[in-house]
């Protein structure tokens, strides 16, 4: 079994943040980054080449391995800002609802553009998947 591709890691924050090109998802980028900081108490972290990342948890995975990984995160993509909401969105159905235009899969939140969706609602689902994230996990 291979290691994980994705590590936290000390590349520059600020740096990969002014890396992307388009305008607004550099904005929207650093918005979020600084909602993140706040809510989670954490610092910024780089994680892979292109995930700026929030605290950490380890987990053990079906092979025995133990890995560790952020509690939260966000990444501009092409098509759009991810935001990785680690416990998924089973408990956040009405905090969704309320969200405005936005997509997602199993953990990951796709936002083309933050104004399409409310910042209070966005900063309360990373609030809430934070700490159940720490108590879940004692991280």
């Amino acid at each position: 079994m291979t290691g994980l591709k994705t590590v936290e890691n000390d590349g520059d924050v600020n740096e990969f943040i002014e890396s992307v090109e388009n305008p607004r998802r550099r904005e929207d980028m650093a918005k979020v980054v600084r909602m993140m900081e706040k809510v989670s108490g954490e610092p910024p972290r780089m994680w892979g080449d292109s995930i700026v990342g929030f605290g950490r948890y380890r987990y053990k995975r079906s092979d025995g391995s133990e890995h560790g990984w952020m509690l939260t995160a966000v990444s501009p993509r092409k098509s759009n800002l991810s935001l990785y909401i680690m416990p998924g969105f089973k408990n956040y159905g009405e905090l969704l609802g309320r969200l405005g235009k936005h997509k997602h899969s199993v953990g990951c939140l796709y936002l083309t553009r933050l104004s399409n969706v409310d910042f209070e609602v966005l900063t309360e689902l990373v609030s809430r998947s934070v700490k159940d994230m720490r108590a879940k996990y004692h991280a």
